[in-house]
């Protein structure tokens, strides 16, 4: 009499251990490739490849053995050496290593490979046409905060460029926080909002995030001027918290526009205030008034 039952067929159990064998197998080159061992890593790939030649992390594997197993530290030759070895990172071995390791560990597992680009590139000048090839937007891929700093600082009139800008702006943030920022914010959004707008976005700064929703749903700037309102919003930071009123004022002059001209009078209001020149303060909220009525209306809604 047969116990064997009839549902489970015998050719099953065999695909379940193949299945096991398979796994175990890429799990061998996963866990070299974690340790960052490339032989280690092949070998298993070639047990792989061998028992199982359709297996469709194959390729994935190889590009990542291959990643290991370059050792080309000559700094480039020019801008087009640079962008060739970034494509290839950031288009192919990136998403194999998602694809293998999941996004947390390949973030990690990435990160001494944008290493060695920031460093084979820091002999580069910055080429406005190709600013993602700079050492600096390679050391924030690598996640070194304090050199993608210094190597924007290199750049000549940086703060006057928003790509480095917002370069300085980013790596300022993951090493000090949002305080000592708010003049390059304002700096960068009177430069160009746009840039502001996404380097904003990079941040997810808790509660830059929510100053920039509660300035969306409560001011309106009105018709003409600025298409991007965004640009209003360093000044109307200045109603919203005026302690951040010295912070602010270390903000360099950018290119004069309407709202950084709103900007300097509203923080002379703040000043006079406390200083209690009234006849000045008078003279100085009716200029505001015909300057920007929305802004002034926004002022004087907490005197």
């Amino acid at each position: 009499m047969s116990f064997r039952s009839p549902s489970v067929p015998v050719v099953e159990q065999l695909d379940l251990f193949e299945h096991s064998h398979d796994t175990m197998l890429r799990n061998d080159a996963i866990d070299a490739l974690l340790g960052r061992d490339a032989c280690v890593a092949s070998t298993a790939r070639q047990k792989l490849s061998g028992l199982f030649p359709q297996h469709p992390d194959l390729n994935s594997l190889a590009t990542l053995i291959g990643a290991l197993r370059a050792d080309d530290v000559s700094p480039f030759a020019d801008p087009a050496a640079a962008a060739r070895a970034r494509e290839h990172l950031a288009d192919e071995i990136a998403p194999a290593a998602v694809a293998l390791l999941g996004s947390s560990a390949a973030g990690n597992w990435l990160a001494p490979l944008w290493r060695g680009l920031a460093e084979r590139a820091s002999a580069l000048p910055f080429n406005a046409a190709h600013p993602e090839d700079h050492a600096s937007p390679l050391w924030l891929r690598a996640g070194d905060a304090r050199l993608a700093a210094e190597a924007a600082a290199r750049v000549e009139s940086w703060r006057r460029i928003p790509v480095t800008l917002a370069w300085m702006v980013r790596a300022r943030h993951r090493v000090e926080g949002l305080d000592g920022l708010w003049p390059l914010l304002a700096e960068l959004v009177w430069l160009a909002a746009p840039r502001f707008e996404l380097t904003t976005r990079e941040l997810a700064d808790p509660l830059l995030d929510r100053l920039l929703r509660r300035f969306d749903e409560r001011f309106d700037p009105g018709p003409g001027g600025d298409t991007n309102a965004l640009v209003w919003f360093p000044a109307w930071l200045l109603t919203e918290q005026p302690a951040l009123l010295p912070r602010l004022r270390e903000a360099r002059t950018g290119q004069d526009g309407e709202p950084e001209r709103c900007f300097r009078l509203l923080a002379e209001l703040l000043g006079l205030e406390r200083q209690g020149r009234h006849r000045d303060l008078i003279d100085g909220r009716k200029r505001l008034r015909d300057q920007q009525p929305a802004l002034y209306a926004t002022y004087m809604a907490t005197r």
